[in-house]
């Protein structure tokens, strides 16, 4: 099985990859997901609270998908990051104090289910900032997993005793691997000597088209190990990059073929 996931942000985050962007990453998203319902493909989109407040007319139709689960992805992302920066300087936790991450969290789940009239199930912290409360706090809103960090090597679920299911990428992520945008060559390496980035897939980016054919070969494998995919897609990044051609020559016929799940149709019954 694969659980196809994505991330998406409301405009005003003002991130690098929608500053490159001739149009919104909402409406990017409705692009992509086009694509995934003509395929059949099922996708969990992780959005921020905000994108529901400011930019509810292009994210209602892509809720309403049939192909779509929708899952928290913090409310201002992290904004302002000075507090954030502080805290985690203070305590080495980035997401800050608990009570604000319940806050932030329960926000997010609201707007959602006032929206949507979904209660969402599903969760994965902006930049997969993952901290000591993140599960106790996110327990305690009845989510009930968690996908946070890359884990080459992971299987399935994981549960943590706070009574929440942990569940890592096991799949090459796409933004931090991938030349495009302000992420040139140039910039990756002065990105590398500043702060010595690794994931479980190393310190690499590649362009679109190699970044595909390995996350290919993890599926592959995985596939071949009877190990779930869990993967990601940002769709803007896979836009910026080749406008999804790389995507719909060789992912999309892959995905197409094989069953893809929402990420709360794994958890246990």
């Amino acid at each position: 099985m694969i659980c196809l996931s994505g991330d998406l942000h409301h405009m005003t985050l003002g991130t690098g990859n929608q500053k490159h962007s001739d149009i919104p990453e909402i409406q990017i998203a409705e692009i992509y997901l086009k694509l995934l319902e003509e395929a059949g493909i099922k996708v969990t989109f992780f959005i921020t609270g905000r994108s529901f407040a400011e930019e509810w007319h292009d994210l209602e139709p892509i809720c309403s998908s049939n192909n779509v689960e929708i899952g928290g992805h913090n409310y201002n992302a992290f904004k302002p990051a000075l507090g954030h920066r502080i805290w985690n300087k203070l305590t080495g936790n980035y997401n800050g104090p608990f009570i604000c991450q319940k806050r932030d969290a329960q926000r997010t789940i609201e707007i959602i289910q006032q929206k949507t009239g979904k209660k969402i199930q599903v969760w994965r912290n902006h930049m997969y900032m993952h901290g000591p409360n993140t599960e106790k706090v996110l327990a305690d809103l009845g989510i009930r997993i968690c996908s946070d960090g890359v884990k080459k090597d992971s299987n399935g679920l994981i549960p943590h005793p706070a009574g929440i299911f942990n569940f890592p990428l096991n799949i090459i992520p796409d933004h931090e691997h991938l030349i495009h945008a302000e992420r040139t060559p140039q910039w990756i390496e002065w990105w590398q000597k500043r702060y010595n980035w690794s994931d479980d897939f190393g310190p690499d980016s590649y362009y679109i088209e190699e970044w595909t054919d390995i996350v290919l070969a993890g599926l592959k494998q995985n596939e071949a190990n009877g190990v779930t995919s869990n993967m990601i897609i940002h769709p803007i990044t896979l836009y910026l990059c080749d406008k999804f051609q790389s995507f719909k020559e060789k992912l999309l016929p892959w995905l197409s073929d094989h069953k893809t799940v929402f990420m709360s149709e794994l958890l246990p019954r």
